[in-house]
């Protein structure tokens, strides 16, 4: 197959990905009609925005693509795979789909867990779905996924079926250098229930390699999906993610970002409460180093009554990395009674990071409850004093006050969610390989937070005696 930089994509590049693929006229059409519109795109839609984006650090003169990539594993990821091969998962490396694992007991229930390309032939009415909900107009990089895909998977958690183990979605980039443009897409269907863990990796490389994401999800009446991305790529990468999450009534979404990897990291998610009663849960928590860049994007949108929305950012800077923040709550003309929440904070460990937060609220109803909030603050030197008092060193203070600062976040999320958090965060500040392998070590987050004080007991005891 023909390799190309991004920068010289056009219409053959299309023609070769359909043709390799023997994708339907539809589709054919559908990318090529998304490529006019990335032309004519600029990297940031916002002007607010625009002089605060770090996304023209993806250079497209050196991001190499490809309708197919090389299939070797990675010899760092070969641990983490052969924990994975009694559960629910899929494995992506490059643009292969290494391993679907699913039982034939849930598959029989009708649990669908493929890759992208499988689900164009076997459910190709929910690839239109998701397709159709996705404007390319809406964005440069949504218009680019849309019209250049070369991987990707389906999830699709049935009517009623409650799930109880997570699946498990890892995507590595190849070794031999290509870029992934995955299109993602999970529907939750009606009173059904899943978590979904994914994790993001790269090895290292010798010129900039991109993850560029774009997904869809689609959570129906009554469902609830559960989500953690956990992103552990190396910092010669570049990771772009596109979300769009449209929850109908009642539904309820609880998302987990922890960003920890690459050089260059470009999240814009959207959540549409379409549904009365629908609610979402975002918390993101942002660990940078060295020239690492974060650029996260996050809009509540509630359409309908009664809604309610959540997001929370918070960000860690060491050295010269640097994080924006841009949150925006919108509460529509039918979306009365609806209550949102919106903060993003940052802690900068060393007077060279660098933090802002743009938070912002259109309201265009009465009788509704909105509010949002923004902090960058470096770390109090009395705060480091006492606890140096207290035989700490500084390096112990820090990572004492930074547990602190995470503290409130973490108590929405599970106890898994946070050990691994809490380990990556640790493997991290001791320049460690990024992984959330299954050993001793991390054996021991999750006895710790198995055993964390637990806030909603002590409030249901005090209510029952007092």
């Amino acid at each position: 197959m023909s390799q190309e930089t991004l920068s010289q994509i056009d219409e053959s590049h299309i023609n070769e990905i359909s043709s390799s693929r023997n994708e339907p006229d539809w589709l054919k059409d559908y990318r090529k009609s998304s490529l006019s519109i990335y032309s004519t795109l600029p990297i940031e839609m916002s002007p607010l925005y625009n002089k605060y984006t770090d996304a023209k650090r993806l250079n497209p003169e050196k991001i190499s693509i490809s309708s197919s990539t090389q299939e070797t594993i990675p010899e760092f990821l070969k641990k983490r795979l052969s924990e994975l091969e009694n559960e629910i998962c899929i494995v992506q490396i490059g643009t292969n789909i290494h391993k679907v694992n699913l039982p034939e007991e849930l598959k029989s229930k009708g649990l669908v867990v493929s890759s992208i390309s499988d689900a164009i032939k076997n459910n190709p009415e929910l690839v239109k779905k998701a397709l159709e909900a996705s404007n390319s107009n809406d964005d440069k990089f949504t218009a680019l996924n849309n019209a250049a895909f070369n991987s990707g998977v389906l999830i699709h958690i049935p009517k009623n079926f409650i799930l109880d183990k997570p699946i498990h979605f890892l995507s590595c980039l190849s070794e031999d250098g290509i870029s992934i443009i995955s299109r993602n897409v999970v529907f939750a269907d009606e009173s059904s229930k899943a978590s979904i863990v994914q994790e993001l990796y790269s090895p290292k490389a010798e010129t900039q390699q991109a993850y560029l994401e774009l997904l869809n999800a689609n959570v129906a009446a009554n469902a609830q999906l559960d989500f953690t991305t956990l992103q552990m790529m190396d910092q010669s990468s570049v990771n772009f993610s596109t979300r769009r999450i449209d929850m109908a009534q009642d539904s309820k979404v609880n998302w987990y970002s922890g960003l920890f990897g690459s050089v260059l990291s470009r999240y814009k998610i959207d959540y549409y409460l379409n549904g009365t009663g629908a609610s979402s849960n975002e918390a993101e928590v942002v660990f940078g180093n060295n020239d690492q860049h974060f650029d996260i994007q996050t809009n509540m949108n509630h359409e309908n009554r009664a809604t309610e929305g959540r997001i929370v950012e918070k960000s860690i800077l060491k050295d010269r990395s640097k994080s924006i923040f841009k949150g925006m709550i919108r509460i529509k003309e039918n979306a009365a009674k609806s209550n949102s929440f919106l903060s993003g904070r940052s802690i900068l460990l060393n007077k060279n990071a660098k933090s802002d937060s743009i938070p912002g609220l259109e309201i265009l109803t009465n009788d509704v409850k909105a509010t949002h909030s923004a902090s960058v603050a470096q770390v109090d030197e009395e705060q480091i004093f006492y606890l140096q008092s207290r035989c700490l060193s500084k390096a112990e203070a820090e990572r004492t006050i930074v547990e602190g600062f995470l503290e409130p976040l973490s108590r929405k999320m599970s106890f898994q969610v946070r050990a691994w958090i809490a380990y990556l965060i640790e493997s991290k500040w001791d320049e460690r390989d990024l992984s959330i392998n299954t050993d001793e070590e991390l054996a021991k987050f999750v006895e710790v937070e198995e055993t964390r004080y637990n806030e909603d007991a002590e409030i249901e005891q005090h209510y029952k005696y007092r």
